[in-house]
């Protein structure tokens, strides 16, 4: 195995890296409260980030999303990318791709996922959908949803149609979130047999890079709080219990990465890799929360101050923590895996 990004990854994941540093600032996050940055979005779009998912792969958009994750950069970059142009350009068909390719790319249309399958949509008459979703990120942005039925298919709607019905959800991380309702809504197939569990091992995979970012921002702040504030006339950071929680952060943070880090290159690879998302999703739920409460703890009573910016790594880690499925449903998932079998390269 080598993780070793190519020049094309590096250079995608330093432009995010400027781009989410410069205008992810604890002002804008303020101003925009619960909603997303539009200007944000519209920078990166122009960027041309978005479609540079598509060439450097899942493990050149796991890099850019440890960014947007580092500055809780509040943009619809995670959900567009994995469930709208990842899924298409990999499992829609040539016309698909063709029509919806180039607005996901420009970002004049946004996807989300209503992810995993929960058995509350059920197809009707062929194309049909209805049920309900109780939360879906993004979705107050979306144009377009990848529906996950619950028969394991995957079906595209629009936002906006006839049938389809949006309502705003607030949860702890500002996702711009909202609540799903189909009523017989029409919709188009994407993927054959096996796309479900192709789509949700990506997106489990890249939110674990998310939750990488996250925690990595979470330590980054904690060491530079416990490094400048004084406690008896020494810094915070020169006391062992402060130096051995930092530590034990870091280790999780870079456990996260790493496992992230495999199962994307493994994906790139046209490896198996099933066994190895659901590692790095662990990971991302059990970990991050670790580390997301460590970074809080250090932080003593400014870690509960909403005036400082280290409460957004606490808020978005422990919504990572259980999107996609908590610590210990993924970890039976894995048992199950592990039990049943999976081809190896």
């Amino acid at each position: 195995m080598d993780f070793t990004p190519s020049e094309e990854q590096r250079a995608a994941q330093g432009l995010a890296a400027r781009i989410f540093a410069d205008l992810s600032t604890h002002d804008r996050l303020v101003a925009a409260g619960s909603g997303s940055d539009t200007e944000l979005w519209k920078e990166l779009c122009a960027a041309g980030l978005p479609g540079a998912a598509e060439e450097t792969g899942l493990l050149g958009l796991v890099l850019m999303l440890e960014e947007q994750g580092r500055t809780t950069a509040q943009v619809p970059f995670a959900a567009s990318c994995v469930y709208g142009l990842m899924a298409v350009a990999w499992h829609g068909t040539d016309e698909q791709r063709e029509r919806l390719l180039p607005p996901l790319r420009d970002g004049t249309a946004v996807a989300t996922g209503a992810f995993p399958a929960c058995g509350a949509v059920h197809v009707e008459a062929g194309t049909r959908l209805s049920g309900g979703v109780p939360l879906v990120p993004w979705l107050r942005d979306a144009t377009h949803v990848l529906v996950a039925a619950a028969d394991r298919t995957l079906w595209l709607v629009r936002t906006g149609e006839r049938g389809v019905r949006t309502e705003p959800v607030e949860t702890t991380a500002a996702w711009s979130a909202g609540r799903l309702v189909l009523e017989g809504a029409s919709a188009e197939r994407l993927g054959d047999a096996g796309a479900y569990e192709d789509v949700l091992a990506d997106a489990r995979t890249a939110f674990a890079g998310v939750q990488a970012g996250v925690c990595a921002g979470s330590v980054a702040r904690a060491v530079e709080h416990t490094g400048t504030r004084e406690q008896f006339g020494r810094p915070l950071s020169t006391k062992q219990a402060v130096l051995l929680r930092a530590a034990d952060a870091y280790m999780d943070t870079e456990a996260i990465r790493v496992t992230a880090y495999e199962a994307a290159w493994r994906r790139d690879e046209g490896l198996p890799y099933g066994k190895q998302a659901l590692t790095a999703a662990w990971w991302a739920s059990e970990a991050g929360k670790r580390v997301v409460h460590t970074g809080q703890h250090l932080h003593g009573g400014t870690g509960a101050d909403l005036d400082h910016p280290v409460h957004r790594h606490f808020l978005w880690g422990r919504q990572l923590d259980a999107y996609l499925g908590s610590g210990g449903g993924v970890l039976q998932e894995l048992g199950t895996l592990l039990t049943e079998g999976e081809p190896e390269e």
